[in-house]
């Protein structure tokens, strides 16, 4: 290689290596950040940097199943001044339209609530990101998955629940095997999708024993599946179910408060998920995001907890979360959900058809 060939190799070396440095120097506007930047923001300014992006952002998409999650996002505009645009739906059909708009390239929803599954399954599309916020620390530590990339606001206990104008607190069954007497012909109910609780009902009867049991039960005194705990709620309230197998424990709760003659209890240990919320990678308003995720694991957490949910914070709903309860490992439903959801329907579904 002659020498002139390698002075001007040398030469362009050192004009990139200017290029670099100008390209990077402090007379440079830095780039914007991305969603990750803020999610991952700590530190004393980490609030203040929060406050006033999301004040330039305006508004936040939010998406979720629950009924009480309007007073937070209301209380959430109160507070900070964010216009929240709320998408309430079934779990299913955000799961389903998050996905959906992903995979079509739009990028509207900022935050998601919903069951512990359908937050599994958006970790498992590769759409959520995780936020490092200074108020996980309060959160009792099984809320928190160890991907960290959906976080648990509050325990769905599922419970039985009944009306206290048709049955009497003494007539109550102490064990599934009870639910056999014919004195419950055309008096049971259940929600439609919980096959993860029968999963594990029947884990705790054992499998084959368990699915017996409850098809001898709906072949006796039948069994009204009905689709949403709201609604099955609202029938046991009314009367129309005088008993439901599967109830998340804020329904009967919320109408009891309302003077609604309905109350819970519990045939066996109580089984439990979370129900979860989680950032969007590519959110278009992720100071605003990040902002509300924070206010969830806050001031959201009392709000929820006056609404008869069992809020995930360690300073909250103490006694409730006392009641030993076995979890649901969402990553389970989704690997076992077609098998699961065969054996609900062959026992309940297509039986009472």
């Amino acid at each position: 290689m002659n020498t002139l060939f390698v002075r001007y190799r040398l030469a362009l070396l050192l004009l990139g290596i200017s290029f670099a440095i100008s390209a990077t120097g402090l007379a440079q506007p830095k780039p914007d950040r991305t969603v990750a930047d803020i999610a991952l923001l700590q530190g004393e300014n980490r609030l203040q940097t929060l406050m006033e992006g999301a004040k330039k952002e305006g508004e936040l998409n939010v998406y979720f199943p629950y009924s009480h999650a309007v007073k937070v996002t209301d209380a959430f505009t109160q507070k900070y001044g964010v216009k929240v645009n709320n998408w309430r739906s079934s779990s299913e059909n955000i799961l389903q339209r998050i996905v959906s708009e992903a995979r079509g390239g739009r990028f509207e929803v900022d935050i998601t609530l919903n069951v512990a599954t359908e937050m599994e399954a958006l970790h498992r599309e590769k759409l959520l990101q995780q936020v490092r916020s200074p108020h996980l620390i309060d959160l009792m530590p099984q809320a928190i998955p160890a991907h960290k990339e959906w976080v648990g606001i509050a325990v769905e206990m599922f419970v039985q629940g009944y009306n206290t104008a048709k049955i009497r607190k003494e007539e109550l069954p102490k064990t599934y095997q009870d639910l056999l007497d014919p004195k419950w012909k055309g008096r049971l109910g259940i929600e439609a999708a919980d096959q993860q609780w029968f999963a594990y009902v029947l884990q705790e009867l054992g499998q084959e024993k368990g699915i017996k049991l409850f098809k001898d039960i709906v072949a006796t005194n039948g069994m009204s599946v009905r689709k949403g705990h709201s609604l099955l709620a609202q029938m046991v309230a009314s009367g129309e179910v005088p008993l439901a197998l599967t109830l998340y424990a804020w329904g009967p709760d919320q109408l009891k408060q309302k003077g609604a003659p309905i109350e819970r209890f519990n045939i066996s240990q109580p089984i439990a998920m979370f129900g979860g919320m989680g950032l969007l990678k590519k959110a278009p308003h992720p100071h605003a995001a990040v902002l509300f995720y924070d206010f969830m694991l806050t001031d959201g957490q009392e709000i929820m907890s006056k609404q008869h949910s069992i809020a995930t914070s360690s300073k909250l709903d103490v006694a409730q979360k006392k009641i030993p309860m076995r979890f649901i490992d969402p990553a389970a439903v989704l690997d076992n959900s077609e098998k699961w959801l065969q054996t609900f329907d062959e026992v309940f579904v297509k039986r009472t058809k």
